[in-house]
């Protein structure tokens, strides 16, 4: 496990972050299926109860305006993979610091929670990299089953950060599989979960944007692709087993998309916070396909 301590650290170590350019997690998280994986993560997220009540109580605006949160959810997860080990850290504080204070009791449950409970933080963690790690493979990113056991072993680090218990953290995708047939039969589709489903898919934007620019479609599918890519169990749940797409037509699309999305600028498909943690550590070459 590597240390989260600072005086640990070297300056050089400091530098590379706690994953580096040599990681399964950088390969991963620097393609453009990030974003399809981001929304399946949600979507996912969303179906336990309690850890979805917690969104619903708490994120500010998110049912009027849900692109703020999604854009400080996304360059939490670039600068805890891309940014310094201490850029990660003071990103990690400022999200458990606003955790700390946030707590409820969850109506269909009972059950009294607060936000930074370590179960709850172990299923928004478990969901993310089982979506990145499935979409990414899905997509036609090489990576061999031992790359899949070493990421999800290497995202160890992102939990234990957070504040999960570091004991119960997968280490290997067996271990992941057996933790979401553990959790299954908590999971539920509440009145919260299926607002969250249909803002996802179907989220408000200003009529200029609907009408006057390609938004709307291009949202349309991406969020398509990642409603698809959920697991069957997952879909059957929404009652949406797949908004009309197979397995097949799904991994299709969603290799369609990645390769459509490979031609664009490099600068036009990741985030500065990405392209900083490149350039730092001079992985420019290594990392530009």
């Amino acid at each position: 496990m590597t240390s989260l301590s600072p005086s640990d650290w070297t300056p050089a170590e400091d530098r590379l972050g706690f994953f580096g350019p040599e990681s399964v997690t950088w390969r991963i998280h620097v393609d453009p299926t990030f974003s399809v994986a981001g929304l399946r993560a949600l979507l996912l997220q969303a179906l336990h109860p309690v850890a979805m009540d917690g969104v619903a109580r708490f994120s500010d605006g998110f049912h009027r305006a849900p692109w703020p949160r999604l854009t400080r959810t996304a360059a939490y997860v670039d600068t805890l993979t891309f940014g310094t080990r201490r850029d990660a850290l003071r990103a990690v504080r400022r999200v458990r610091g606003v955790h700390h204070r946030l707590g409820g009791t969850e109506e269909t449950t009972g059950r009294a929670y607060r936000v930074d409970d370590p179960d709850l933080l172990l299923w928004v963690h478990c969901c993310e990299v089982d979506s990145l790690l499935s979409v990414a493979r899905r997509a036609g990113v090489p990576l061999s089953d031992g790359d899949a056991d070493r990421y999800v072993s290497e995202q160890a680090t992102a939990a234990a950060l957070i504040g999960a218990v570091e004991a119960v953290v997968p280490r290997s995708t067996a271990e992941l599989a057996a933790y979401f047939e553990r959790a299954r039969p908590r999971l539920a589709v509440t009145a919260a979960a299926r607002d969250a489903c249909r803002l996802l898919l179907l989220p408000p934007m200003p009529a200029w944007v609907r009408f006057l620019t390609p938004a709307r479609a291009a949202w349309g599918t991406l969020a398509g692709l990642s409603f698809a890519t959920l697991p069957a169990w997952a879909r059957r749940m929404y009652s949406l087993p797949g908004l009309g797409l197979t397995d097949a037509a799904a991994t299709a699309g969603l290799r369609a998309f990645r390769q459509a999305t490979l031609q664009l600028p490099q600068r036009a498909r990741r985030s500065p916070i990405v392209w900083a943690g490149i350039e730092r550590v001079g992985a420019t070459a290594r990392l530009s396909a």
